[in-house]
């Protein structure tokens, strides 16, 4: 098992990462207030885990309230949301249940953003189910909802108590997802960690391959560098920003397209090349860069090539961007491998890049 902290002052908690995490009930034991839990899951994950995880809790003592909801980013909604609410204000759960976020990215962000306006908060564990929840989203404390015209746009800030990474669960993966959630890890490479990028070019097959070994170290990698950034910037108020590498070309994307056509990775994949071209058009990256960052992103069959929103369309739905600073679009661009910052692109750039 390996263990990463995320060292927060005011929060600090664990992320465990293992085979079999799901088969016992020991970490949770050591930090709910009390012998009752509500699992937050979608329909996909439940037919795979549910069954099986709340007879592990209910061996322990633990009472499950399980709440089941359709899976896909098109259900990330203020409809779904109350959803969960509706389900723990019915069976009177309390202030000291915890929620459990059973699933991906999803799943995660609404637990969690739930768990922060229940009762004016509640604590909340994430049990991450695909690669890019275990090396990203699940790890944080980023929680949101999507809106029309932005994708998480309505959320909190709100820690979870323990993140646990079960490596068993990437084995069910589709292998469309699993791809997905490797856009995510290859960013922390490119954003400030070049010799982890090099190992993700060197090992590529293996993890296509889903050799546990290489999988194992690509996650515990992965959180280390989150865990990192986030004990640095919790609020994203300066260096957090840059793991929004691609983000907000990819968020433009998955908006455009609507939520759920491409994949959050996919979307995200794409981004970081036009973030690429766009740094190449500095002068920062030469043509050699842009073509190893295609080339890795290549190799995990994700797609380097972004959709044709219109030049428009595109500023548009980039100008909701998070990352908007007195009206104007920060990007998060690349110095060179491995050394990313925060700039802007003119408007004849943009044109340039965008298809």
């Amino acid at each position: 098992m390996f263990t990463v902290p995320v060292e927060l002052d005011h929060a600090p908690y664990q992320i465990l990462i293992a085979r079999g995490l799901l088969k016992d009930a020991t970490p949770f034991l050591e930090i709910l207030p009390q012998p009752r839990v509500a699992i937050v899951t979608n329909t996909t994950v439940a037919a795979l885990y549910l069954e099986d995880f709340q007879k592990v809790l209910d061996s322990a003592g633990v009472e499950a309230l399980p709440i089941v909801l359709p899976d896909g980013e098109q259900y990330k909604t203020w409809e779904t949301l109350n959803l969960i609410l509706d389900a723990l204000l019915e069976h009177r759960c309390e202030r000291r249940t915890t929620l459990i976020a059973l699933g991906g990215g999803v799943i995660g962000d609404m637990t969690g953003f739930a768990a922060a306006i229940y009762q004016r908060g509640m604590p909340f564990i994430q049990v991450p189910t695909t690669l890019l929840a275990q090396v990203d989203s699940s790890v944080g404390g980023k929680t949101a909802i999507n809106h029309p015209l932005g994708k998480n746009m309505i959320g909190a800030f709100y820690q979870p108590r323990l993140v646990l990474a079960d490596l068993d669960t990437l084995i069910t993966l589709p292998a469309r997802e699993y791809s997905a959630g490797l856009a995510e890890v290859i960013k922390y490479g490119l954003i400030d960690d070049l010799p982890f990028l090099e190992w993700l070019e060197t090992n590529m097959a293996a993890l296509m391959r889903r050799d546990l070994d290489a999988v194992a170290y690509a996650v515990e990698r992965s959180c280390r560098n989150k865990a990192r950034i986030v004990a640095a910037d919790e609020r994203e108020e300066g260096i957090r920003a840059l793991l929004n590498l691609g983000h907000t070309f990819g968020h433009a994307i998955e908006a455009g397209l609507g939520y759920g056509k491409w994949l959050h990775g996919e979307a995200i994949a794409a981004g970081m090349v036009l973030a690429a071209t766009s740094s190449n058009h500095l002068g920062w990256l030469d043509v050699a860069d842009v073509a190893r960052v295609k080339a890795v992103l290549t190799q995990a069959n994700l797609p380097v090539d972004a959709p044709a929103l219109g030049y428009e369309r595109w500023m548009a739905l980039m100008a909701q961007d998070k990352k908007v600073l007195d009206g104007k679009i920060r990007f998060v661009l690349m110095r060179r491998l491995g050394q990313s910052e925060l700039g802007y692109l003119t408007a004849s750039q943009l044109l340039s890049i965008l298809p």
